[in-house]
């Protein structure tokens, strides 16, 4: 129960890596509010489903608002929500740049630019940002992706310093997943997933419960002396 008595805001939390990240939490003691555009997956005591669109502003807002009435504080929050629109760049649509920059970037700053000063106020707290091995190596027909993911880690770094720089102790850290078994990867060919697999020095895809167990120790005190650090949960993969 290391998570005791602690409000945590999952973005994406309906399904995937953030579902598990929620259940992870919840199971640690943590009241959880599981914001998403989709509907719950799942249902979980301690977990709770809210609709959020990060890219809207005053959504944000009044999502960030209802949570202070209701709970009175925010003490970790990780930010999971993200989106693909995957083309080589001579090919990449200004719709498509935009959208995934809005949804995995923007959406980040949307939200964390509430919580962040609110854990100042509180005396501490714990933000996560999901990035990618994709914003740390790129890929090939990601420069979208790549682009939002590696500024999740400037932001990452920016923010450890900004929110901390009153000596109070608001730690932010980021996770940079490899290839994990979510929904996506289930709809990719074997071949495929067995070459991926290939990639990694454990010679295995990842598990979406292996990246919530790497969040749940980063929003405990355990991680007490980590921050501004990304964490390459990768399976030791070699691009």
């Amino acid at each position: 129960m290391k998570l005791k008595g602690k409000i945590a805001v999952v973005t994406g939390g309906a399904k995937g890596i953030g579902m598990e990240i929620c259940k992870a939490f919840a199971r640690e003691g943590a009241t959880v509010i599981a914001a998403d555009m989709g509907d719950m997956s799942y249902q979980m005591e301690n977990v709770v489903g809210m609709k959020l669109n990060v890219t809207d502003v005053p959504g944000v807002q009044a999502f960030y608002d209802q949570l202070i009435a209701t709970y009175g504080k925010i003490d970790i929050l990780v930010n999971n929500a993200g989106i693909t629109k995957d083309a080589m760049t001579r090919k990449m649509t200004d719709e498509m740049w935009d959208a995934v920059l809005n949804v995995n970037l923007k959406g980040v700053f949307n939200l964390t630019r509430l919580v962040g000063p609110q854990m100042e106020t509180i005396g501490g707290g714990s933000i996560i940002n999901i990035s990618s091995v994709v914003g740390v190596f790129g890929n090939i027909g990601q420069a979208n992706y790549a682009a939002s993911k590696a500024g999740i880690i400037g932001l990452t770094m920016t923010w450890a310093k900004e929110f901390a720089r009153k000596g109070v102790p608001v730690r932010v850290n980021a996770i940079a997943p490899g290839y994990v078994m979510t929904d996506i990867l289930k709809t990719v060919p074997e071949e495929l997933l067995q070459a991926f697999a290939k990639m990694t020095m454990l010679g295995r895809l990842g598990q979406p419960e292996e990246i919530a167990k790497v969040a749940a120790f980063l929003a405990s005190d355990d991680a007490s002396y980590i921050t501004g650090q990304t964490l390459n949960v990768t399976g030791g993969m070699r691009l």
